[in-house]
């Protein structure tokens, strides 16, 4: 696929480009940001050369991930990394990052959010996942504002580092923010 650009109210996502290369590599230099993603720790200016000029575009090429660069929308500093990933047949997955500086002001809920309209309607996603160490309790609260619904934990789940981690696993449905399925759902009765 071709890279495309989301807005939402405050928010402008697009794919990474070179530019983006020093935002990259200072905002990942936090500690918080090496120790709950699978980034390399410590992270070196090369990997963020490898991130835009290879990782990003890669994803895209070969549709297995689309990670944007969030920026206000108005233009201004790099907020956030975020992107969609496709492990399993017809469902997605959501990641992010947020610089320190930026924390605290809803701006990765309103970018998770954007990212799940264009995942419901463009990609017709069913069911967008979450899933994120035990103790990310900042990147649960992203979601649980955005509407996800943390259905549980999943042991040994998570390899990071070298080690496999117990995680956290939640969903967003398109009827959880008002949209249509592209398919009927019939949820189980209990």
């Amino acid at each position: 696929m071709e890279p495309v650009t989301l807005t939402t109210e405050r928010l402008n996502l697009r794919a990474f480009t070179p530019e983006d290369v020093d935002e990259v590599y200072e905002a990942c230099q936090d500690p918080e940001i090496q120790r709950w993603t699978t980034i390399p720790s410590p992270y070196a200016r090369v990997d963020a050369e490898n991130f835009v000029g290879r990782m990003v575009p890669d994803g895209w090429r070969n549709d297995r991930e689309y990670t944007f660069a969030v920026r206000p929308r108005g233009g201004g500093p790099l907020i956030a990394a975020t992107s969609l990933h496709h492990p399993r047949s017809g469902t997605w997955e959501v990641g992010y990052w947020t610089a320190k500086e930026h924390r605290g002001r809803g701006y990765m809920t309103e970018a998770v959010l954007g990212l799940a309209r264009w995942a419901f309607t463009d990609l017709r996603c069913p069911r967008l996942e979450w899933r994120a160490e035990i103790g990310n309790t900042g990147s649960r609260a992203v979601v649980e504002k955005a509407g996800f619904t943390v259905e549980g934990v999943l042991r040994s789940s998570l390899l990071n580092k070298g080690t496999l981690r117990d995680g956290w696993v939640g969903a967003l449905l398109p009827s959880d923010i008002a949209m249509p399925s592209p398919q009927p759902y019939l949820p189980a009765k209990t």
